[in-house]
This record gives structure tokens, sequence and C-alpha cells, in this order.
């Protein structure tokens, strides 16, 4: 059974930094395109960074030049390294994994999320 878990939220003040992870398990072929999207209170849930199976990486306006996405494949893991944060960066911080699980199929996975949350 494949899961995706996320971790590394927490509290942190205006301007801190935290790290997320997110690690895909289970019988996994290979890890293709991965993203971070977020959820703030009463809004709908939005990309903030992507990653590529080849590494090629995008990222949302509003975080370009303080969050930085990056993977280990071997770990089947992506991170978010988020600094300089601000209050709007507060949200439930979602993991999506495309995952192939064999030469033919890929599927979709979410993680549970993991909230993040900055104070002013």
């Amino acid at each position: 059974q494949v899961q995706v878990v996320e971790s590394g939220g927490g509290l942190v003040h205006t301007g801190g930094s935290l790290s997320l992870s997110c690690a895909a398990s289970g019988s996994i072929f290979r890890l293709n395109r991965m993203d971070w999207y977020r959820q703030a209170p009463g809004k709908q849930r939005e990309l903030v960074a992507g990653i590529a199976g080849d590494g090629r990486t995008n990222y949302a306006d509003s975080v370009k030049g303080r969050f930085t996405i990056s993977r280990d494949n071997a770990k089947n893991t992506v991170y978010l390294q988020m600094n300089s944060l601000k209050p709007e960066d507060t949200g439930v911080y979602y993991c999506n994994a495309d995952l192939a699980l064999d030469q033919r199929f890929s599927y979709s996975y979410w993680g549970q999320g993991t909230q993040v949350t900055v104070s002013s």
C-alpha cells in the first residue's frame, strides 16, 4: 500500500524558517512529479511549489526567493525549505505525489497535511 506522509510543520514567528518533508512509501516504481500545496482557512487550496522528475522546479509568485523545493529520489522524499516566513504563509501544507507503480501506470496521491502557523 502506498502512503504519502508530510512532516515538519509547526509554529514560527514572522521571519522564521521551517522545513517540510514529504515521504512516499510502499511499492513504488518511480517518483514522478511532486508538488506542495497549501490551504489557508476559508481559502482554496493553492499550488506553492513543484518539482518535476527531471528536477525542474516552479514556484508561486508569493513564495519565490523564500521557499526552495528539492527531492531525494533514493528516499522517495521531497522537501520544502521555507525562509522569511510571513503570516500569510499560514495554512495546512499538503504534498501531492505522482507515483509510477509500474512501467505503465501512474497515480496521484495526497498526504494528510501538516499545519504551518506564522505568528506576527
